[in-house]
């Protein structure tokens, strides 16, 4: 066990309320979190106020301000997805196997939780609620070290959370906010003996420094470098609203379009798939070919350069790839993505089988835009993260994901010599 400095009594306060929060039942939990999500839709103006200052210390046209702004329908939706995560079935105490063995040893794989929680996150507040209903639900406290552009947002939710802990009888170190520093984070990541799992969720440079510096285990939510290929069997209609939805829902989030690969034989559809981005003042940065295409004929376009592809551009920009049928298509998305969502536009089945099949990614698509790639769509409530890894979890993480197992052995007297 690591020793830690200023944080300790921190950790050690959530390591004591993950052990009494053991011991309170499914109904418990979600009557909890059903008590939180009424405060906090009581409490909204108030957070609305504290996001309103957070806001105002960030550029009017950072794309990044979409994903800290919160508004009275993000609060209901937010509040909606915790009373959502309070109906789901416990995940806890399935049995996942079951098995005797010949002298009479009963062996029983359960679902148990990890303990604590800790996950570092940037300027998305409504984190905040995610993470505390699925880590609640999932039977673990929860350490939270959000970016300092959502402090006083973050400051306000969680005390209004912890303020309902205690008002309904609850060790309120079931959540904690860490402090901003960036030495918070280190010690949080270094927490062996008290942490259980760190999950981090934003950039590529964040998840890189959480990877190479936890000594703790670390689930990888990745960025989220996302693919949309037109094949030439591809339905115009289908690809260019696909298109237009996967790049402009949204474009700070990590399901976002980055990148359309285009085959050379559907080029003469191009200007027709892109048309609907114009209206959204969406940059293209196209490759040689599909310059040539576009150019008089779409009015925000760039030259592409070899950085503008495995881009996440968390903005109203997006690549242009052009390729030679799927061999091509397949080759280029495996080489550029980072693993979180891809899709095809086709009609023709077996080029959809062979997509779906060989593209290494946690979500592939055929015909259905990317923004889908979100723990409530996938009917989980909410989600802690897109893990792009291959390991424990992938894809939107719920909370059977946020849980772990152990077996256990009965018996009646067996010995083993």
């Amino acid at each position: 066990m690591t020793e830690m400095t200023s944080q300790k009594p921190i950790f050690e306060a959530a390591r004591h309320a993950a052990r009494s929060l053991a011991l309170r039942s499914d109904e418990q939990i979600s009557s909890l979190l059903r008590h939180v999500a009424d405060a906090v839709d009581r409490n909204a103006a108030e957070i609305l106020e504290a996001n309103s200052r957070d806001l105002s210390r960030m550029a009017e046209d950072n794309p990044m301000r979409d994903r800290l702004q919160l508004t009275p329908e993000r609060i209901s939706d937010i509040t909606s997805d915790m009373r959502t995560v309070a109906s789901l079935p416990s995940p806890l105490g399935r049995v996942l196997s079951s098995t005797v063995r010949p002298n009479g040893m009963k062996i029983d794989k359960v679902s148990v939780p990890f303990g604590v929680i800790g996950v570092v996150y940037e300027a998305r507040p409504n984190v905040t609620l995610d993470i505390f209903s699925l880590c609640m639900k999932a039977g673990s406290a929860c350490l939270l070290k959000g970016g300092s552009e959502a402090y006083n947002t973050n400051e306000c939710i969680v005390t209004l959370v912890r303020d309902t802990l205690i008002q309904q009888g609850w060790d309120e170190a079931t959540v904690t906010l860490m402090p901003p520093s960036h030495e918070a984070t280190t010690e949080m990541l270094n927490a062996v003996g008290y942490v259980d799992l760190v999950i981090p969720r934003g950039s590529k440079k964040l998840i890189e420094y959480v990877r190479d510096t936890a000594r703790v285990p670390v689930i990888e939510t990745g960025a989220g470098v996302c693919h949309t290929y037109s094949h030439e069997s591809g339905d115009i209609k289908k690809g260019r609203d696909i298109v237009f939805n996967a790049k402009t829902r949204r474009v700070s989030v990590c399901n976002a379009l980055d990148t359309l690969v285009i085959d050379r034989s559907r080029l003469d559809a191009l200007v027709e798939i892109c048309s609907q981005l114009a209206t959204k003042n969406v940059t293209i940065y196209a490759d040689d070919e599909a310059y040539a295409v576009l150019y008089g004929k779409y009015p925000h376009l760039c030259h592409a350069t070899e950085s503008d592809f495995g881009r996440e551009w968390l903005d109203y920009k997006m690549s242009i790839a052009t390729v030679e049928g799927i061999d091509e298509a397949i080759n280029f998305i495996n080489e550029h993505t980072s693993r979180h969502s891809e899709c095809i536009v086709s009609e023709d089945k077996a080029a959809v089988d062979r997509f779906l099949k060989e593209v290494d990614a946690a979500c592939v698509y055929a015909n259905v835009s990317t923004s889908f790639t979100d723990g409530g769509q996938f009917g989980f409530g909410a989600e802690i993260g897109i893990s792009t890894q291959k390991l424990h979890a992938r894809g939107p993480m719920g909370i059977p994901e946020i849980t772990t197992y152990k077996y256990i052995i009965t018996g009646d007297g067996q010995t083993r010599w």
